[in-house]
């Protein structure tokens, strides 16, 4: 598909009379127009490839280190897969997600050991594997050393004692080169997350927000929109097909709506809303119906689901809302879960994306004393004990039909 797309790009720059009809439907909207001229374009000048309308894949960034510990992973009958990114493709799945931490190495043991290892040079060669085997790229960028999420979101060491001034042009420059680099490996993101589950805002404490309005001492939405502003300059300025990605997560209902009209009400710039949601932590259908409706009020942007899971063997830590009566932990109820979410989240037709937490964890043949993770991540999509993928990754295609 890259190396078809390509050789019309070409012969468009150097025949450039060509008539749109001989160009196809190059972004695959069902007609030839103007736009898939554009679209060739994009992909010389930008090296921006058409997305198709609905995304469905998983936030893979332990896939490298999985492999190189030796991990087997097989299909549902039991044998093995040898190529596990178009092994993916070959399910339906069309779009990847990948985190980047400003600099891992200040992480903590603990955190390395639950997963915090993306620096610029494993997300450069990752990125560039996803888009050679044609997905969408998601880049999730944590402006942190470690993990940024509703609990904490800490300035990297790197910009201890920064100003508000000083932290924009950190946030501008650190973005900007990023997808500088990112460009270079052939590997620039579709999307790109400026912040991973923003919903208290970023760099604390000057960008700590309360997402329905107002902030903690030290921190303001002034400050919160104008990291945002530096970091979205960049993307425009580098990666102007790019498009944005604001994630936040729903512990409260009226929180993430709450969220996006104040963004509105600042001027924030963004193309698309994130979502997490875990049924554990944020409760049932109802719930997730509730949050997208006060979403669809406060914008009319898509949104995407970035982040989702549910347990195959038993409850994931810290559960709030158990609902193993209606879904046991099991492979068969991880399915059915999978199933009547998708049916859930295909009631609202601003909802354009859905993506699984860490779907490749998998432990299966890695000795005990080179574990990836001192954990298992019960969500995941193969069955840690033996490497077999679960019934529930065949059915996130549904989010397509």
């Amino acid at each position: 598909m890259k190396k078809k797309l390509l050789l019309t790009a070409i012969a468009l720059v150097l025949v450039p009379q060509l008539a749109i009809a001989r160009v196809g439907d190059v972004n695959g909207d069902g007609e030839v127009t103007g736009s898939d001229v554009t679209a060739i374009y994009n992909i010389i000048l930008y090296g921006i490839e058409p997305v198709p309308e609905v995304l469905v894949g998983g936030d893979i960034s332990m896939i490298t280190r999985y492999e190189e510990l030796g991990a087997i992973y097989k299909d549902k009958n039991g044998t093995k897969i040898d190529n596990i990114l178009p092994w993916f493709k070959q399910q339906g799945w069309n779009a990847m997600r990948v985190r980047l931490f400003v600099d891992p190495a200040n992480a903590t043991e603990a955190a390395k050991k639950e997963g915090v290892i993306q620096d610029l040079d494993y997300v450069k060669a990752l990125g560039k594997r996803i888009k050679d085997a044609d997905y969408a790229f998601v880049l999730d960028l944590h402006y942190s050393d470690s993990w940024a999420d509703p609990g904490k979101q800490t300035l990297p060491a790197a910009w201890n004692g920064a100003s508000v001034a000083d932290l924009q042009d950190s946030v501008y420059s650190y973005t900007r080169r990023v997808l500088l680099a990112m460009k270079a490996a052939d590997a620039t993101p579709n999307f790109i997350q400026l912040g991973n589950e923003i919903t208290g805002g970023m760099l604390w404490p000057t960008g700590q927000v309360y997402p329905t309005g107002g902030a903690p001492a030290g921190g303001s939405w002034e400050n919160f929109a104008a990291y945002q502003a530096a970091a979205a300059r960049a993307v425009r300025e580098v990666s102007p097909n790019t498009k944005i990605i604001l994630h936040v997560e729903m512990h409260n209902v009226n929180q993430p709506g709450g969220f996006f009209s104040n963004c509105n009400t600042y001027g924030i710039d963004y193309d698309i809303m994130g979502l997490s949601y875990y049924s554990a932590y944020h409760g049932d259908f109802s719930n997730l119906h509730t949050v997208l409706n006060k979403m669809a009020a406060a914008s009319s942007k898509p949104i995407m689901i970035m982040e989702c899971g549910y347990g195959y063997a038993w409850a994931l830590p810290g559960t709030n809302y158990n609902l193993a009566g209606t879904y046991p932990y099991s492979n068969e109820g991880q399915k059915n879960f999978t199933i009547a979410m998708i049916a859930a989240l295909k009631q609202h037709s601003q909802v354009k994306g859905l993506f699984w937490w860490w779907p490749e964890a998998n432990e299966y043949n890695i000795p005990g004393q080179n574990q990836v993770t001192s954990s298992w991540w019960n969500g995941s999509l193969f069955d840690n004990r033996n490497g077999i993928a679960q019934d529930a990754l065949y059915e996130l295609k549904r989010m397509l039909e």
